[in-house]
């Protein structure tokens, strides 16, 4: 799509030469592909913009080739092209320059020269540079300020000496300008010199013959001015021969005819003087521009009374609709930056908004981050210090339990010493006075009575070595770590009293807990006690089975019920099995639950001791 762009672009601009610049309808057509092409690659609608107004320049439609180098000129000027911007504004120059915006012209071409300055001297840059200053030149010479015009042309002469290539003609039309302000400013044998050395060129006639009649036009006048006649009219029939043989009645001939009006007058040749200056009118009037005008005053030099006086009115009101088309296009101009600068000012202050929108929700986002981040740290926090706190409470509930236990065995240990004290010093005692009493009556050697004796004596040793053994159980130190299973049956006497369910609690004697750390007991009972909550709460059970085991030094710990049971897969974790998990984890143990519905729940742990 590109490509054909280009081609299509290319092509409309050469055939508007071909046509002689009258190529409007196919202008329209590639101004209307511009404004549907979408804008994905922003230079190449540039540089059709830039096409579009060479096209309008060259067809002499200011207003609409403003407006399109005035496009590329914006899109150039965001995308950093340097040298095309320094092109659209040569353009945009040339175009305030002929519309008599003479200040604004001058504005931009040092814009202009300002932006290639500061690039790479390349021989397009040159170029480029040198029609600037030529425009220069121009402008400043319809002002009148002709020092300064001849320095730009001599400005732009140089630059185009040094290009690469064949640039003769290019030099040739900058030193005609030249020539043409040392004519203006009265300096005719510098004039006059300039127009020598260009008609020398004996190959200037069969390649450029309407500007080889320019020039001899210009050359001829600058005679006439300098008064010398030799040569006249002579000079000026023939650039006019060579200026109608290429166009006929065309726009360069208009000057000719005046000079030849002027010639004839000064010679008071009136009516050749009157024929030469209708010529030129007539010619002007296609172009109704300056060449019109200065041919109404010219007329009215040279005819008299109302004549004179028709031709100077028509010179005036010309001269005012002029000035009045030139200030409505400055006007129109003004209007087209006006109204492009509010579209841009209104895309910045967009921008602006949109920029301050995403700050502030950038600005928003990130705060609501840190906020959750910082909640998120606090509540993360109080659950830690929760979690120390309940284990703190715990270990201290755990040693308040441990402490009532030793009190209360050592109150049965002293209740037990002091029973079997009594038994031993009292009971025995007498019942050992007795036998020996039965021992005296042993002496009544009656059948009978020895017999008796004898059962007696008997049956009291048998009581004394009864009383004995209760008194040696009784003395006897506690299993060590019993302790700890006497508080894990006390709770569960106590839930399964609460929650109406039968038990059975099993350990193996073999189980030293002194060996576990108080943190892994005080676990263990938490985690029995929530196995109990879970089954009162979910199981809806009759019965559990407790039981703990010792297998390769790894506490083993069985938790059995007959309840309803559930699906293992669909198992959601609350906050009490969590707290399981939980404790498991913190004493590096396992836990497996298996469960099948209406059979009941089995939870296995695994606890290592070390």
């Amino acid at each position: 799509m590109k490509y054909i762009f280009k081609i299509l672009l290319v092509f409309i601009f050469f055939t508007s030469y071909a046509q002689n610049r009258n190529n409007i309808f196919l202008i329209d057509s590639i101004r209307a592909s511009v404004s549907n092409f979408k804008l994905q690659d922003s230079s190449l609608v540039a540089n059709a913009h830039f096409n579009i107004g060479e096209l309008y320049r060259y067809s002499f439609i200011p207003d609409s080739a403003y407006y399109h180098y005035h496009q590329a000129q914006k899109i150039f000027k965001l995308k950093k092209e340097d040298y095309k911007l320094a092109k659209t504004l040569y353009g945009l120059a040339v175009i305030l320059k002929n519309e008599k915006d003479l200040t604004a012209s001058e504005l931009v071409s040092i814009q202009a020269i300002t932006i290639l300055e500061s690039l790479k001297q390349t021989n397009d840059v040159k170029e480029t540079q040198s029609f600037l200053y030529n425009n220069l030149g121009l402008l400043f010479g319809e002002l009148e300020q002709y020092e300064e015009s001849i320095s730009y042309y001599k400005k732009a002469i140089l630059l185009k000496e040094e290009l690469k290539g064949d640039y003769r003609l290019s030099i040739y039309y900058s030193k005609n300008n030249l020539a043409l302000s040392y004519k203006k400013s009265g300096h005719y044998d510098l004039a006059l010199k300039l127009y020598r050395e260009i008609l020398s060129n004996n190959n200037l006639f069969e390649i450029k013959p309407d500007f080889y009649a320019l020039v001899t036009d210009n050359y001829a006048h600058t005679l006439y001015l300098s008064k010398e006649y030799n040569e006249l009219p002579d000079l000026y029939f023939r650039a006019l021969q060579i200026t109608d043989s290429v166009n006929p009645k065309g726009y360069n001939s208009i000057s000719i005819n005046q000079h030849l009006a002027e010639f004839y007058k000064n010679k008071n040749s009136m009516n050749l003087a009157r024929y030469y200056a209708n010529q030129a009118k007539d010619i002007a009037e296609q172009y109704h521009n300056d060449e019109l005008l200065s041919s109404l005053l010219l007329l009215s030099q040279i005819e008299t009374g109302e004549k004179a006086a028709n031709y100077l009115k028509s010179y005036i009101k010309l001269s005012d609709s002029l000035q009045k088309n030139e200030r409505g296009l400055r006007n129109k101009f003004a209007r087209i930056q006006f109204e492009t600068e509010q579209i841009e000012r209104e895309n910045v202050q967009i921008a602006k908004e949109r920029m301050w929108l995403f700050v502030i929700s950038i600005t928003l986002i990130i705060t609501s981050f840190l906020l959750y981040l910082v909640i998120a740290q606090r509540n993360k926090n109080r659950r830690l210090q929760l979690v120390q706190k309940q284990q703190e409470a715990n270990e201290e509930i755990y040693n308040l339990m441990l402490s009532q236990n030793e009190k209360i065995e050592e109150a049965r240990a002293l209740e037990k010493k002091r029973i079997s004290q009594e038994l031993h010093d009292g009971v025995l005692g007498r019942l050992f006075g007795t036998r020996l009493s039965l021992d005296s009556l042993n002496f009544n050697n009656t059948p009978e009575a020895v017999t008796t004796r004898g059962q007696y004596i008997d049956e009291l040793k048998n009581i004394e070595q009864d009383i004995r053994k209760v008194s040696h159980e009784l003395n006897t130190d506690f299993v060590s770590g019993s302790g700890f299973i006497d508080i894990i049956k006390t709770l569960v006497e106590t839930q399964t009293l609460l929650y109406k369910l039968d038990y059975k609690l099993d350990h193996d004697s073999v189980i030293d807990w002194d060996e576990l750390s108080n943190k892994t007991k005080i676990h263990i009972y938490r985690i029995v006690q929530e196995s109990l909550h879970n089954i009162y709460k979910h199981a809806n059970a009759t019965c559990v089975d407790i039981s703990f085991t010792l297998k390769n030094n790894v506490i083993c710990l069985e938790i059995k019920d007959d309840g309803s049971g559930f699906d293992v897969n669909k198992l959601k974790s609350g906050i009490g099995l969590k707290n399981m998990k939980s404790r498991i984890n913190d004493i590096n143990g396992t836990i497996d639950i298996s469960s099948e519905k209406n059979k009941g729940t089995q939870v296995i742990i695994e606890v290592p001791i070390a």
